[in-house]
């Protein structure tokens, strides 16, 4: 009796150990920054399943282990996929690696992409003390926006903003505004140095 009650505990705990036993060979934690953003996006591969998940589910439809680790067949792209990228957001990644090490990888997301979402990984990134990422770009499907959405990014596109964070409309107003300004003064100008006609 004993026995088969304690069988439903082992599935449980086997549901969370396995996903985080995955993840130690891989990231640990994931920083997401980008536009829209008020702070960054943290998840962590610690925890019970719900918070380990989509960690999991993050790397897998982003193409992290294939643009990290050589596979065959190889998924990664060495060229930019056509069409239209959108707006960049950047992953940082934690991976721990052996004798305590701890290595950064940097991936940029593109969740806003058309036809489909695209990463890349800059290629020559060092882990596990000898190791180079693979690199280059990879499709993705619409699991990964889907994903990122729910993890916190804007479900539409952010407007695009210049350097200093100004949406590129509000700014192009701002220089056709001080244009016709400029340009009424310098009529007035011309106007009151008009001589007088007798």
């Amino acid at each position: 009796m004993k026995k088969l009650v304690l069988v439903p505990f082992v599935i449980a705990l086997l549901a969370v150990i396995a996903p985080t036993a995955a993840l130690a060979k891989g990231a640990s934690e994931a920083e997401i920054v980008g536009p829209g953003l008020d702070r960054p996006i943290v998840l962590t591969g610690s925890g019970d399943l719900a918070t380990v998940m989509p960690l999991a589910e993050l790397v897998e439809a982003a193409g992290f282990y294939p643009a990290v680790f050589v596979r065959s067949p190889d998924p990664m792209l060495d060229e930019r996929p056509a069409g239209d990228l959108g707006r960049k957001y950047t992953i940082t990644y934690v991976m721990p690696g052996p004798n305590n090490d701890v290595d950064q990888l940097v991936q940029e997301v593109y969740p806003y992409a058309k036809p489909d979402p695209v990463t890349y990984t800059a290629p020559g990134q060092p882990f596990f003390g000898t190791e180079q990422t693979r690199g280059g770009w990879f499709v993705a499907t619409s699991l990964l926006t889907d994903q990122l959405v729910a993890a916190g990014l804007p479900q539409n596109p952010p407007a695009a903003v210049d350097d200093d964070g100004s949406p590129w409309t509000l700014t192009a107003g701002l220089v056709a505004l001080a244009a016709a300004l400029a340009a009424g003064m310098i009529g007035a100008y011309v106007i009151r140095r008009r001589p007088a006609t007798a």
